[in-house]
């Protein structure tokens, strides 16, 4: 069997990084930077109130309460035309420029406005409620590097520096199809003996959208020579990237391996990990192909271990693997001492900030329930057949659960 790790080597080897483009930033939601984010200007880009209330000289105000002249008002979007001198104020709103003179606010809470003056109330040092240009960054500062995924914070940011249209690698055209004649639609009400709806599909759809790929779905293909050859061609032709799921174990009827050594050069491999063994990897018509088992769970470790790491990889991202975390199994656990195997678990983090896993059901590769119920793998590496309740374990992260009821965030 080829080592796990060998067999991700391989993939990302042969996958080359999509072309840069300049889009969008609406439409830049998970990409990632070709170019790095430098700020043009400080940001903020003037000293400006955090607060509505009154520009003032702190030292005016050091013996609260007293009465100063109010010389205009500046909302947000506005500046000042006044300059604060010793013993005058100007009223302010949060987010307009800073007057000249002017060292600090007072919050509006905190006065008592009258006719064409302000009663302050309370003193306040150098400096209060004011932000001063470039507290968030600086200029010149490089803010977002090549290789970040713009998430909607940094998209954020990406506005906030005027990147407009940042220069990112374009989106992957990933094309799924599922194959064999005991498919069919999840509309089918009825399912006729021997027939399963199809999982795996639909599994790869949600999947590939998160990572930011677009997806043209080729749906279901039967066992049938023709009928295989010519949506794999067209999968091919359509997209950057053509994924399958079933046909490429080692059955009579397994027509994929066979159709494929026609249209490119694909591998069959035997990877040492449990589930997700069968795997197939190469090329149709120069474009990256993955043939995934036809068990669902098998198609969603080998979508984490070799697909979602392939297209991050095409689009420029430098971090490619999920978070792995060390936490605590708390059963015993029998395992396949030659492979690396992808426990299918629950991990909560107790108040005492350690995570702790349990199984979140049977563990065939068939049993897409007790993954759904998941939110991690307990990652049990080659050469371990038993582990022991209350050992440390690697947990894979495929997200991080939400733990905290209302109730209890009261109690916090």
């Amino acid at each position: 069997m080829r080592p796990l790790l060998d067999a991700q080597r391989d993939v990302l080897e042969l996958v080359d990084p999509l072309p840069e483009e300049r889009v969008e930033l609406a439409a830049a939601a998970d990409l990632v930077l070709a170019e790095p984010v430098v700020a043009r200007h400080d940001l903020p880009p003037f000293a400006n109130s955090a607060m509505d209330g009154y520009a003032v000289i702190a030292a005016d105000v050091e013996d609260a309460p007293v009465v100063l002249p109010v010389l205009e008002d500046v909302a947000a979007g506005s500046v000042p035309t006044q300059t604060v001198t010793p013993g005058t104020a100007i009223k302010i709103m949060t987010g307009a420029p800073m007057p000249p003179g002017a060292d600090a606010v007072v919050a509006v809470e905190n006065t008592e406005p009258g006719d064409g003056q302000v009663r302050i109330l309370s003193g306040v040092p150098v400096g209060e409620s004011v932000r001063p240009a470039g507290d968030d960054v600086a200029a010149g500062t490089v803010v977002l590097e090549i290789g970040e995924t713009l998430t909607p914070v940094k998209l954020g940011v990406c506005s906030s520096l005027g990147y407009g249209r940042p220069l990112v690698r374009r989106r992957p055209r990933v094309a799924i199809l599922s194959t064999g004649d005991e498919i069919v639609s999840p509309d089918e009400v009825e399912l006729a003996p021997g027939k399963i709806r199809d999982a795996n599909r639909f599994t790869l759809l949600g999947a590939l959208e998160e990572v930011g790929a677009e997806v043209l779905d080729f749906g279901i293909i039967g066992d049938d020579a023709a009928e295989l050859r010519d949506g794999f061609a067209a999968a091919a032709e359509a997209a950057d990237v053509v994924v399958s799921s079933g046909g490429v174990s080692m059955g009579e009827y397994d027509l994929v391996k066979h159709l494929l050594a026609e249209l490119g050069s694909v591998d069959f491999w035997k990877v040492a990990m449990k589930p997700a063994k069968p795997f197939a990897f190469g090329r149709i018509a120069g474009k990256p192909f993955f043939g995934l088992p036809g068990n669902p769970v098998s198609v969603a470790v080998a979508f984490e271990q070799f697909l979602r790491p392939a297209l991050l990889h095409m689009m420029g991202a430098r971090l490619l693997f999920r978070p792995r975390i060390r936490g605590i199994i708390e059963q015993d656990v029998r395992t396949d001492p030659q492979k690396v195997v992808f426990l299918r678990v629950n991990a909560t983090a107790g108040r005492d900030g350690v995570l702790r896993a349990k199984l979140s059901g049977a563990q065939g590769s068939n049993i897409l329930s007790a993954l759904a119920a998941a939110d991690a793998y307990a990652v049990i590496p080659v050469g371990d057949a038993e582990v022991a309740a209350g050992s440390l374990v690697d947990l894979e992260m495929m997200r991080m659960p939400a733990n905290r009821s209302w109730e209890e965030v009261q109690l916090d």
